[in-house]
């Protein structure tokens, strides 16, 4: 999902305001972070790498071709649907 932030991008984005220069930019990777500011950013962070952590990578299409060409060798539509949820995370989208 390309439109989807990566998490160095949402960890330099809760980062950004804390960078030492005026333009706001961390391209010397110099923060100033005041004290009591320190244990919200922590939290902020964890946040970050724990919805990135929940979230399956998605397979490439010569992983699924590779499995569904498999998968077409089998008996029945039923042994190709469990083939397919053994070797994917099968996500039902709204």
């Amino acid at each position: 999902m390309p439109t989807e932030p990566t998490v160095t991008e949402s960890i330099l984005h809760v980062l950004r305001p804390y960078a030492s220069n005026w333009t706001g930019t961390l391209g010397r990777g110099d923060l100033v972070i005041p004290q009591r500011e320190i244990p919200r950013l922590v939290r902020q962070i964890l946040e970050v790498v724990r919805d990135a952590d929940s979230t399956p990578p998605e397979a490439s299409d010569e992983e699924i071709f590779r499995v569904v060409s498999q998968a077409r060798r089998l008996a029945s539509i039923q042994d190709e649907v469990a083939a397919l949820k053994r070797e994917f995370a099968v996500l039902k989208r709204d």
